[in-house]
């Protein structure tokens, strides 16, 4: 059985919070090792204990972090998320991961989903890594944003305004939803997005779903996916076809151009590939594609 501890690392001036998971057998040099964490707002107990626990019990430890500011990390103010800090975060949790005992160093890899999923993208393309899953990946914030109602973007933008003015005089941040009903203010609004949401929230637990609005304002200038071209490793893009929060066409343009990319499409929508049939599906072809490209890559 594998077994799970937690650990924590620093990023910053902050304290990180994180799972590790670890095989019940290392092998003589140590165990591959997956850097996993979340998407927009997310946090790691919304089913990353899922994913860890299936890579575990095929051999992979699993280092699953929340980042600074969400969760159990420290950092304040809580809810903001800056795309900076948070790829900041991704690599201090790979050299993080570098400093473990019964872990091989040369078979250190990625694993992120809908918003991590484009961070593993940029982190990828800037550090040393031996393979990356990007699952349902956030890669284009100009096109995600076209899934947003006019009238929801302006309410959105003045949210984002009262928030960037809130943090320069030093007062709490103006939050925004992140997953709502259609019509709401939120940052994703499709109709699946808020019963999607609900369903990675572990039964009995009161998640906050909100972040500071100024991402609102930011959101569109992180284009992740054009750096899958510089993704020298393999990488897996897991695509959903029916995707409303990160439409699949840009993720598959960009995925076309990674050196050594591998796409696997699935017939569901942004929020189904957590859950249930897809979950099965999904897992099973990552495991394929990472005991192919981390499991034997050096060992």
């Amino acid at each position: 059985m594998a077994t799970r501890e937690d650990v924590s690392f620093r990023s910053g001036a902050d304290r990180i919070s994180a799972w590790l998971y670890r095989p019940d057998n290392a092998g003589r040099d140590g165990a591959p090792l997956l850097v996993m964490a979340h998407g927009l707002g997310a946090v790691r107990t919304m089913r990353l204990d899922a994913y860890a626990e299936r890579f575990a019990a095929a051999g992979y430890a699993c280092l699953v972090f929340d980042y600074r500011n969400f969760g159990d990390s420290d950092g304040a103010p809580r809810q903001v998320l800056d795309v900076g800090r948070q790829l900041a975060d991704w690599s201090a949790a790979v050299d993080f991961a570098h400093t473990l005992a019964g872990v091989d160093r040369n078979r250190i890899g990625l694993w992120g989903t809908s918003f991590g999923g484009g961070h593993v993208i940029a982190t990828a393309a800037r550090l040393r890594v031996a393979a990356v899953v990007a699952q349902c990946p956030f890669t284009d914030g100009i096109v995600s944003a076209r899934t947003i109602p006019p009238l929801t973007i302006a309410r959105i933008t003045l949210l984002a305004l009262r928030d960037l003015a809130s943090a320069r005089l030093g007062n709490p941040p103006v939050m925004v939803a992140t997953a709502g009903r259609p019509g709401d203010i939120a940052l994703m609004s499709t109709p699946d997005s808020y019963p999607g949401y609900l369903k990675l929230v572990p039964q009995g637990q009161n998640l906050r779903n909100e972040v500071a609005a100024r991402i609102g304002m930011k959101i569109l200038a992180y284009r992740p996916g054009r750096l899958a071209a510089k993704v020298r490793c393999p990488i897996l893009f897991c695509v959903c076809d029916t995707d409303s929060v990160a439409p699949p066409g840009p993720t598959l343009r960009y995925a076309a151009k990674a050196p050594r990319g591998t796409v696997k499409r699935y017939p569901e929508g942004h929020f189904d590939i957590y859950v249930g049939d897809a979950f099965e599906r999904v897992v099973a072809d990552q495991l394929e594609f990472l005991d192919r490209n981390l499991k034997t890559a050096g060992a």
